[in-house]
């Protein structure tokens, strides 16, 4: 409700044609483009690609916080979600066969404490048992000591 309300109040004060949302905060992303659609907002929602560093690593202002050997566990988050990717594309369906798979790959890779790793149907956050035919979004979120990041990739599901 937050982050609907103070956007849709900040394109109601900035006249503009298109707007730029990351990837990195998908589910945010897809909150905005459904509101702007049922509001009739004018405006052209665009979602632009997740910045990495070179280690897969999602760029973010949160990222000074980590520690040495934190920052370099760190990249375990995409290499997790890559795992994901790879298992429904080898024709794993099963959500929480790739969500248990993605946790044990933390687990065993970090010292981080997971928050959530979720599979939902991009079109309306739900959860999703079985996947078929949609596009999903694997979304995790996980902390190292205080400092919470998150993640997410999106796939097509045939």
């Amino acid at each position: 409700k937050g982050v609907a309300t103070i956007v849709t109040k900040l394109f109601n004060i900035i006249p503009a044609d298109n707007a730029y949302l990351g990837q990195k905060d998908a589910q945010q992303a897809i909150i905005i483009k459904k509101m702007a659609r049922d509001l009739n907002i004018p405006f052209n929602i665009k979602v632009v690609p997740t910045v990495r560093e070179i280690d897969g690593l999602a760029m973010s202002s949160r990222n000074v916080y980590l520690g040495k050997k934190e920052r370099h566990e760190a990249a375990a988050i995409f290499k997790s979600l890559s795992l994901a990717k790879k298992l429904i594309k080898r024709g794993e369906r099963n959500s929480r066969k790739i969500i248990k798979a993605v946790k044990d790959f933390i687990r065993k890779n970090t010292s981080a404490k997971i928050d959530y790793v979720s599979i939902v149907d991009t079109e309306k956050l739900e959860d999703t048992k079985k996947l078929k035919g949609q596009r999903v979004l694997i979304a995790i979120a996980v902390y190292f000591g205080k400092t919470r990041l998150i993640d997410n990739v999106i796939v097509r599901v045939s």
